[in-house]
């Protein structure tokens, strides 16, 4: 095993999930025939607990396409393991399930060897949790969130409006790589979609994603979609995709719930969008250079995401992200955090560009 390989898997295993020698880890996965996650990264780590001393169980779980709730056994099994890792895309669809809260299963984005070896997976894991706490200081803070896009998204709201408690996940999530969702019912404006719609790892129907020709436009007020402008046909795609996809599962299609950004510059996904919806939607939006809202659906994560390329967010008037790049030195607290941990300190010296786009840097739902 590489040394990049093994300190993503060490940052895993070790600073992640805190486990020991003698502990016990249940991996549980998919089954050899999906191929969501590649099986490289299975064995990576299988390979590192075991040399660590960490005793190791697998247990393979059947992929869901509309979700499921844990079975009895399952949920066993979590809790008599000192941790559980999923590399199955069960563990992101439980991520709101309050009945994980106490035994906290981790879900692993990074999808791949390659991933884990990379930056994405390196990046000291704690250090990014604490990024991300004071990322959501300084929204929970700010008075007016004002966020655009180079092709013309512009949306605006008075503040957060978070619950008194911020909302978080129910699943340990490895990498950090997003801050906590901002509610969307105080927000209007425009947020344009180029490319595709696609869905948000909650439910994986067929068709997951519907290609767009040009762009469409999402008038957005207090948290709803009022209207969609661009050509007839792109429009006409999108409303019988949103109509499909709310009917098939009983649900308000015009609800925007929420939305966030990336926050992880080490977050990387080099193959073309076209190629794996699913799983593009799964691993590159930790990348500041995309942000997602939650629609089709009053809850979160909803059933259709909508994704902004390279935006600029700005938090009482103050750039975090300038076109797609999250400058963290600009969130109060973060420069220390960085001075503690120089190799995320590299991460933001040299992001990440590859977010799934094509040469034009546009996102789109076709092969070139």
């Amino acid at each position: 095993m590489n040394t990049d390989l093994q300190k993503g898997a060490d940052n895993l295993l070790l600073t992640c999930a805190g486990l020991l020698p003698g502990d016990r880890l249940l991996v549980l996965h998919e089954g050899v025939e999906e191929t969501y996650y590649h099986v490289d990264i299975l064995d990576v780590v299988l390979e590192r607990a075991q040399a660590l001393g960490i005793e190791v169980a697998t247990q393979e779980v059947p992929f869901s396409p509309d979700g499921a709730t844990p079975g009895e056994d399952l949920v066993t099994q979590m809790k008599g393991a000192t941790r559980s890792l999923f590399l199955a895309r069960f563990g992101d669809q439980i991520r709101f399930n309050s009945d994980m809260a106490g035994i906290r299963p981790i879900m692993s984005y990074a999808l791949d060897a390659g991933m884990l070896a990379s930056g994405f997976g390196q990046g000291h894991y704690h250090g990014f949790v604490a990024i991300k706490d004071a990322v959501n200081r300084m929204v929970a803070r700010a008075e007016d969130i004002h966020v655009t896009c180079p092709l013309g998204t512009n949306f605006r709201g008075d503040g957060a409006k978070f619950p008194t408690q911020i909302a978080d996940v129910a699943v340990t999530r490895f990498p950090m790589s997003v801050f906590a969702p901002v509610p969307a019912g105080n927000f209007c404006g425009q947020v344009v979609q180029h490319g595709f719609l696609v869905g948000t790892g909650s439910r994986f129907y067929e068709p997951y994603a519907c290609a767009l020709a040009g762009p469409v436009t999402f008038t957005v007020h207090q948290g709803r979609i009022t209207a969609l402008d661009g050509d007839d046909g792109d429009v006409s795609v999108a409303r019988q995709h949103y109509d499909w996809v709310s009917a098939r599962y009983g649900i308000d299609p015009w609800c925007i719930h929420s939305w966030h950004a990336g926050i992880h510059p080490g977050c990387s996904y080099d193959r073309p969008v076209a190629e794996d919806f699913a799983r593009w939607s799964g691993a590159a939006f930790g990348n500041p250079r995309l942000l997602h809202a939650h629609t089709c659906g009053s809850y979160a994560p909803g059933e259709i995401s909508l994704n902004v390329l390279d935006p600029t967010i700005r938090l009482d008037g103050v750039a975090v992200w300038n076109n797609g790049r999250f400058d963290a030195h600009l969130v109060p607290g973060v420069a220390e955090i960085l001075d503690e941990h120089p190799d995320i300190a590299a991460i933001f010296a040299q992001p990440a560009r590859g977010v799934g786009q094509c040469p034009e840097e546009t996102l789109s739902g076709t092969w070139a």
